[in-house]
């Protein structure tokens, strides 16, 4: 049967061929030309899409897939796979939570460290000949503050390292506090913003979270504040975000996820106290094999007539 592919996978590693054997046929459509000039013959035979959460499925691409049974959506994301029309046509929807938590963790650690202790102006400082001229005092994360925007499975991996190993005092805002919690709640993100020394961007993204990171926000965590983002570009205000960057209103950001990706604004660029990686935080061998067997698993269940693994939540 055939899958469409909508985002890229490691071919290197041999993927292909494991689909195949399990009797899968992957056609690649991993840019929105291809997805919009879909071959109408191949259209009419994909049972089932592989894709990611910034990518998603449209209502108007389900519709032209008239044998669609399954989707799923490689990581834990899923905020732009249209589940009402999917809903509609009864067609399954899964997710893979957990696979690359691990990777996303040690990532947003790195960022923040990174942005505090300035590693990459001192590496471009050491390979420009300046070691001596650049050797200045930077801020430790020791013992500081963390708040974190959004405290489900990462968020609260990304807690637990930062208060065993950096001794971080740690808060958090969700929708709602969580029961058993050993850390603070804050009823929204400007009051934790104005406790924290650094804001964590841990939540899923869509419509309920666009912008949540606005200039109130950044207002609120203050000239000494840094901003991590490793969610999705759209929770975080670019604009807002630039200009408190420019004028030096928080000390610094670091993101792995830019709103309008791979797009990046000029303005982000040049600013020296903001760090940027291209959306690699889930990104190891490990949480990519993790995706694809919990993929195969859950194409194997559906198709077998089995409950799948890892629906998305109702």
């Amino acid at each position: 049967m055939t899958i469409a592919l909508l985002s890229h996978i490691d071919l290197d590693a041999g993927y292909p061929d494991r689909f195949a054997a399990a009797g899968y046929s992957l056609h690649f459509a991993t840019t929105p030309e291809q997805r919009a000039n879909l071959d109408p013959q191949i259209a009419r035979s994909i049972r089932a899409i592989l894709t990611i959460g910034t990518i998603g499925v449209s209502a108007a691409e389900i519709a032209a897939l008239p044998a669609l049974e399954i989707i799923c959506a490689q990581g834990v994301g899923f905020e732009n796979i249209d589940l009402a029309a999917a809903k509609q046509r009864g067609i399954q929807v899964t997710h893979g939570p957990g696979t690359n938590s691990s990777s996303v963790v040690d990532h947003t650690l790195a960022l923040m460290l990174a942005v505090t202790r300035r590693i990459p102006q001192f590496d471009a400082s050491v390979r420009a000949g300046e070691w001596k001229k650049t050797r200045w005092n930077v801020d430790g994360m020791s013992g500081k503050r963390l708040g974190i925007i959004g405290l489900g499975n990462i968020g609260a991996l990304i807690a637990r390292r930062a208060a065993g190993g950096f001794d971080m005092e740690v808060g958090y805002h969700n929708r709602r506090p969580q029961e058993n919690s050993p850390y603070p709640y804050f009823p929204n993100v400007t009051e934790l913003a104005g406790w924290a020394d650094y804001l964590v961007v841990a939540t899923p993204g869509g419509a309920n979270t666009t912008r949540l990171v606005n200039a109130e926000v950044l207002k609120a965590l203050g000239e000494n504040g840094y901003l991590i983002n490793i969610s999705r570009g759209s929770v975080v205000d670019s604009d807002a975000l630039i200009a408190s960057l420019q004028r030096h209103e928080i000390a610094g950001a670091a993101l792995d996820v830019v709103d309008g990706e791979p797009k990046v604004p000029a303005e982000m660029l040049a600013l020296d106290n903001l760090v940027l990686t291209p959306h690699v935080a889930g990104r190891s061998p490990e949480s990519v094999e993790n995706m694809m067997v919990l993929v195969q698993s859950n194409l194997d269940a559906h198709f077998s007539g089995q409950p799948v693994v890892t629906p998305v939540p109702e």
